[in-house]
């Protein structure tokens, strides 16, 4: 896996790589590993190899966490409630965060790597057709996620289409709907091209396109552009969807690593046991967890794992309902001793840190030998950590290193990017606005039975606020929760309501809903890529 600046401007950075490519007289003396273009072209190999960069470069898009979750209803920053953050307080928030260009720099550079596919497919010598059909296609269904998460976050941004072999400076940035129609286009094209059911498991499928471009229709929707024929078509892609993938039966079984390829998942993105083809591995299993391991009885666990730094707000624990399987699955109220403690009276296999779901009283904390962390006390330092709550177990995987931040985390499950769990959960949000609150409810009574909540939901009862808080339940940390939240319209409102450290500073405005362009790659256009308003 290479390491890359994360500060180099990624346009410049294809532009300076690849114009490098095709000088045959590089190096003055003779090197024998060097696949120089006119080799490469004669080896139709060479093209699975471009399309494997493509799925490779995925991973760092898929793995860029903090726009995605940190800032919204349901996930804040994992500190005492004082202070200021950019990303989750909306305090400050400057076009030099480096979130803010990591998540530029990921998803162009993925589109880097479909524009090379899809281009030097053209020049490759014996390239079947079929091949290059299914390869481009599933290129294009790559640039279509990572426009759609920039055009999303950002607005307009420019539309690379092509390789770029020369140095190139000058980028504008197209509109936001002309970045929507080529999204359209390339989804379209690959629906066209890519099979239905692939052999190989973790290949794009058809579906896998259905899914996306629903989300994208949706998305549109709601546009200045849109028109409810969007919201007509992403439901129908959705129960395409639907029907070929059904739910599993149980949300525990579902989130198990020992059964995480289902009849469920539409599109996953594979890590696996070999050090060689996971590069440096999942990093999901650390997401929404505190340093535990300060407590007595508690080491730095292969099961636990320390976290990445966001936590869950306390209204995300308090959405789930009596008999709601998907608490238990998802987060982990009790943690056992790994190792004796005598001292604290605790011995390995007893209780450590317990998290009580309604508040435990003073007498009976005090009666206990471990600690108890009320529900009103998460983020109050006491006296072994600064913040403290129930950790997510739903993307555990036993037995991976402990690492620290900073270290490749070495996960080896599948990361999960779409399932059918959402797509009924779309498809609600389609009919809702097309005023079908019935269908709409049908969706909503799905993924709520199988989670055994038994009491259906009516139609009258359909609005996107219980739409967003059943999404919340079902989908926590496996979707982009700012994405879903400013579709709906509901990120300020929400933010300030449900997210502690932005409601203390009450700095979230309607600007926000886009972020601001990275200062260096306006620098390195020389100001021909604009900033977004208010940021400069």
């Amino acid at each position: 896996m290479k390491t890359f600046n994360k500060n180099i401007n990624i346009l410049c950075l294809v532009a300076m790589l690849f114009a490098t490519l095709g000088c045959s007289d590089f190096l003055d003396e003779e090197n024998k590993t060097f696949e120089s273009d006119v080799v490469a072209r004669l080896d139709p190999a060479f093209f699975d190899q471009l399309v494997a960069e493509v799925y490779d470069r995925m991973r760092g898009v898929t793995s860029a966490y903090d726009l995605e979750h940190t800032g919204t209803d349901i996930f804040t920053r994992g500190d005492i409630i004082a202070g200021i953050s950019e990303i989750n307080d909306y305090v400050n928030l400057r076009p030099v965060n480096g979130a803010v260009s990591n998540h530029w720099y990921v998803n162009y550079r993925l589109i880097s790597a479909v524009n090379t596919a899809i281009d030097r497919s053209e020049e490759i010598v014996g390239l079947t057709a079929d091949k290059k059909t299914i390869g481009i296609a599933e290129a294009k269904f790559f640039r279509g996620f990572a426009y759609f998460s920039l055009v999303e976050q950002f607005g307009g941004v420019p539309l690379v289409l092509n390789e770029i072999r020369t140095a190139q400076f000058e980028f504008v940035r197209n509109s936001e709907q002309e970045v929507y129609d080529q999204i359209i286009l390339d989804l379209n094209d690959a629906l066209q091209g890519v099979l239905e059911n692939p052999s190989a498991y973790g290949r794009v499928s058809k579906n896998a396109v259905r899914h996306l471009l629903s989300k994208v229709l949706l998305t549109k929707g709601y546009k200045s552009f849109g028109t409810p024929a969007d919201f007509t078509q992403a439901a129908a892609l959705a129960e395409t969807v639907i029907s070929a993938h059904p739910l599993v039966n149980s949300y525990a079984s579902l989130v198990s690593r020992e059964n995480q390829r289902n009849s469920e998942v539409i599109f996953s993105v594979l890590y696996g046991s070999s050090p060689v083809s996971r590069g440096v591995g999942n990093s999901r299993h650390l997401l929404f967890k505190f340093v535990y391991d300060v407590y007595p009885g508690q080491t730095r666990s292969t099961l636990y794992h320390r976290g990445l730094g966001s936590a869950p707000t306390p209204f995300f624990y308090s959405l789930f309902a009596e008999g709601d399987q998907r608490e238990a699955a998802t987060v982990r109220r009790l943690l056992l001793a790994e190792v004796s403690n005598p001292d604290a009276n605790i011995m390995a296999g007893d209780t450590s840190i317990y998290f009580p779901k309604t508040p435990w009283s003073q007498a009976v904390i005090q009666s206990k030998p471990y600690v108890v962390v009320n529900p009103a006390n998460y983020f109050i330092p006491n006296g072994f950590t600064q913040v403290q709550y129930p950790m997510f177990r739903k993307f555990d995987d036993p037995g991976v290193p402990y690492t620290n931040p900073g270290i490749n985390p070495d996960g080896e499950r599948d990361a999960i990017i779409m399932r059918s769990g959402e797509t009924r959960l779309l498809a609600a949000e389609a009919y809702l606005q097309l005023n079908n609150s019935a269908k709409a409810a049908e969706h909503l009574n799905a993924v709520r039975a199988r989670a055994g909540l038994n009491q259906p939901i009516a139609a009258g009862q359909v609005n996107i606020d219980l739409i967003l808080d059943e999404s919340a339940r079902e989908l926590a940390g496996e979707v982009s929760r700012w994405m879903d939240l400013k579709r709906t319209g509901k990120l300020i409102e929400r933010v300030l309501a449900h997210n502690p450290h932005a409601a203390l500073n009450n700095a979230i405005k309607p600007f926000h809903l886009l972020r601001p362009i990275p200062q260096t790659e306006i620098d390195y256009t020389g100001g021909t890529l604009t900033q977004n308003p208010q940021y400069n």
